[in-house]
């Protein structure tokens, strides 16, 4: 497992919970007194569609593009026999996407592995004048968990080097706005936060927890294993786990006026 490289993750993901529609609400409330109405938004690093079926959930229109074949083969059966979304192989920093296409620019927990100036000049690219992008990430809120704590301390414990990459922790999350404003092409980043929660069988939060693939990649195989066995151990006398969650949400506007 290398870091970064999600092809063994694609069967996983579809564990993964989506984000807060509250907060993609807010942000299209303000794009739309911007801008007036979002008429085509693009989830660049869409992956399987996690962030892509809540847009479509919302009514909003437009391309998911995703750089690893195999995620966005899942994406793409996902959305069978759906018009919302056309499905596209590209990078944040090359999206193939035409000029001025688009109101809204998302990434959903993938801004971290960008080249954040290149992908930037992308987004300004495709958006149209005065169009957002927003960079959101869906970490589990531990602090309201004792239980999700404990099992996040006890995975430090076997694995004291970890760095966590793409948690969307406040910890990772602090040097964002000097990301967001690197480039002239944006301004006026605003940050929204807001709770929810994923009721799971113990199935589908073994599958999620399969799908993380920043601990997998610097445990390794073996160790990794063993973390799941100790999750599972922890589980055991559960019928479903309820998971809270933190949609955590930094929103630029392009400066194309």
């Amino acid at each position: 497992m290398e870091l970064g490289d999600f092809t063994q993750l694609a069967q996983a993901y579809k564990n993964r919970t989506g984000y807060s529609l509250t907060v993609l609400q807010v942000i299209q409330a303000y794009i739309e007194k911007k801008n007036g109405p979002v008429s085509a938004v693009a989830d660049v690093g869409a992956g399987t569609g996690k962030l892509t079926e809540n847009l479509a959930q919302l009514g909003l229109r437009g391309f998911a593009v995703e750089p690893n074949d195999a995620m966005r083969e899942e994406g793409m059966r996902l959305f069978a026999g759906q018009t919302s979304f056309t499905w596209s192989k590209g990078l944040a920093e090359v999206t193939g996407l035409p000029d001025s296409c688009v109101d809204w620019v998302l990434m959903g927990s993938s801004f971290h592995w960008a080249d954040a100036p290149v992908a930037l000049r992308e987004f300004y690219r495709i958006l149209k004048p005065g169009g957002c992008f927003t960079a959101i990430w869906n970490p589990r809120d531990l602090e309201r968990s004792p239980f999700h704590m404990d099992i996040e301390r006890a995975i430090q414990e076997m694995v004291p080097h970890l760095k966590r990459v793409s948690s969307g922790s406040r910890m990772n999350m602090t040097d964002m706005e000097e990301k967001l404003l690197c480039t002239p092409c944006f301004e006026d980043l605003f940050l929204i936060e807001g709770p929810h929660e994923a009721v799971m069988s113990k199935e589908r939060y073994m599958g999620a927890w399969r799908s993380v693939n920043d601990i997998h990649a610097q445990a390794g195989d073996t160790l990794f294993e063993e973390i799941l066995q100790m999750i599972e151990e922890k589980i055991s006398g559960l019928k479903e786990i309820t998971v809270p969650y933190l949609s955590r949400a930094f929103t630029v506007r392009s400066t194309k006026r």
